[in-house]
């Protein structure tokens, strides 16, 4: 979801607030996190270096992929900040955000209303991240992760410099771990405007994301695909015989696809946050992965794994050059190797919504964002089409059902929640389809009926013929423990 103040398309504007219709929205939001990671990504590694495989580069960049470093991921320690931290933030955009000084300036926190009460980076609820491309007029393709740090701090460690050769074209994408995040241009700047960044439409936010030059950075790359410059990965076989999935594979969407970034960063018990590279563990022995909760680190760090898939990477300038999968690499290649049923954001996508009504602009405004076509009158965004294909199409959510073997011994994308990814998988899927409003809009109840151990723990599911009979529905209790 989204964020700023220029307004959603770079216009000057003083503030984008939340228009009171959208408090159903909100709801709607909270209920939504529930299909999120929530970043207990213990005894996992670090995503950054830690993939194996094809590094998505350029014919003449990139050098082979270095070994897997970093303690393993477990979360970040919470700064001080009430019992329900304020789950609406600022970020505020450096000037100059698509140069390599901006994309070396550290981006900073602040509350959106203080009266809510502060924000803080390293608390994982409240957490913001900046994932950023750099492609060059010969199709070399790189990364690099902006810095967050609270208003009024140093980062942990310097950041690591960035280097954008001449000619090159430059996008960033955004994510955030609380509801609504705002962008703010730097005082005396005019960042937002001059990097055209988007975050919602006139005053009604996405809510988790945001982009600056994505639809141009999507131009160039997909130039460079057709001149033979950049070269995708072949999404490969996954070991159950199928085609592995992609970020609009209805196996592995949810009520709103395409959203959030796969950055890492570095968080002590002090509240310093540092990029994921040598010098940030050195100079924060102790600190622990601060991650976010995104359909692209479920993807890259969970699915894949279970599935024998690797997924597109690149080297990340800010962790040491190591391959790095990202939100831009993962649209590329589902553009590119995705086949139908394809799924594309819809207009009942709750971060499109304005207020609680479908919006074309703003779903279009999205799209743009990730690599997808606007829509038009062969794809009109119908939420009961999106439905149907998630839960009666053979390669949707019954892909999950039919692979339960093989993603039942992988491990939990949060052990608090789900028992192995499996389970984590179908609650995430009968989430969506309470938050898609797609009993309402296919006339069925809801097909996925997970059952629980006794401690509210998802330990299975089973699937109904769409439009059948489901089993007795899920109690929604265990889930208000961690929202």
């Amino acid at each position: 979801m989204a964020h700023e103040r220029d307004d959603g398309r770079g216009q000057p504007r003083r503030h984008l607030r939340r228009h009171p219709r959208q408090r159903l929205r909100r709801r709607r939001v909270l209920r939504r996190r529930l299909s999120k990671l929530t970043l207990t990504l213990a005894g996992l590694p670090l995503l950054m270096g830690g993939i194996a495989g094809t590094v998505f580069a350029s014919q003449d960049a990139a050098g082979p992929a270095a070994s897997a470093h970093g303690s393993p991921a477990r979360p970040a320690p919470a700064h001080s900040s009430p019992p329900q931290p304020n789950p609406d933030c600022t970020l505020v955009v450096p000037a100059d955000p698509l140069t390599a000084k901006g994309l070396a300036t550290p981006y900073r926190l602040t509350a959106t209303d203080p009266a809510q009460g502060p924000c803080h980076e390293a608390n994982p609820a409240q957490s913001a991240f900046v994932e950023a491309a750099v492609l060059t007029k010969s199709g070399g393709l790189t990364l690099y992760d902006p810095l967050v740090t609270d208003a009024g701090r140093r980062p942990g460690a310097p950041p690591a410099p960035a280097t954008v050769p001449a000619g090159s074209t430059v996008g960033i994408w955004f994510g955030f771990n609380g509801t609504d995040l705002t962008l703010r241009s730097a005082t005396g700047t005019r960042a937002l405007t001059s990097a055209k960044c988007v975050g919602g439409l006139n005053g009604s936010l996405f809510g988790q994301f945001a982009y600056c030059d994505a639809p141009a950075f999507f131009k160039a790359a997909n130039a460079r695909i057709a001149a033979k410059q950049l070269k995708l990965p072949a999404l490969g076989t996954a070991k159950d015989g199928m085609p592995c999935p992609t970020t609009r594979d209805f196996s592995v969407v949810d009520q709103d696809q395409s959203d959030n970034v796969v950055t890492h960063y570095l968080a002590d018990g002090h509240g310093r946050i540092a990029q994921n590279d040598a010098a940030g563990r050195a100079a924060l022995p102790n600190a622990t992965d601060l991650a976010n909760g995104s359909d692209n680190l479920l993807l890259a760090q969970f699915v894949d794994p279970a599935l024998g898939c690797t997924p597109p990477t690149a080297p990340d300038q800010s962790s040491d050059g190591q391959p790095s999968a990202a939100l831009p690499l993962d649209e590329l290649s589902a553009a590119a190797g995705q086949r139908a049923p394809v799924a594309l954001v819809p207009l009942d996508d709750p971060m499109t919504l304005r207020g609680t009504r479908p919006s074309t602009t703003k779903t279009n405004l999205y799209r743009a964002g990730v690599d997808q076509p606007p829509l038009d009158a062969t794809d009109n965004g119908d939420g009961a089409a999106y439905c149907r294909r998630m839960f009666g199409d053979p390669a949707g959510v019954q892909r999950v059902f039919r692979d339960r073997a093989l993603l039942s011994a992988a491990p939990s994308a949060d052990a608090g929640m789900a028992a192995n990814l499996f389970a984590f998988l179908a609650l995430r899927a009968g989430q969506s389809f309470t938050n898609l409003g797609c009993g309402a809009l296919l006339g069925v109840p809801d097909p996925v009926t997970v059952t629980t151990d006794a401690n509210g723990v998802a330990t299975g599911a089973t699937l109904a013929p769409l439009g059948g009979s489901p089993g007795p529905a899920p109690s929604a209790s265990p889930w208000a423990r961690h929202w």
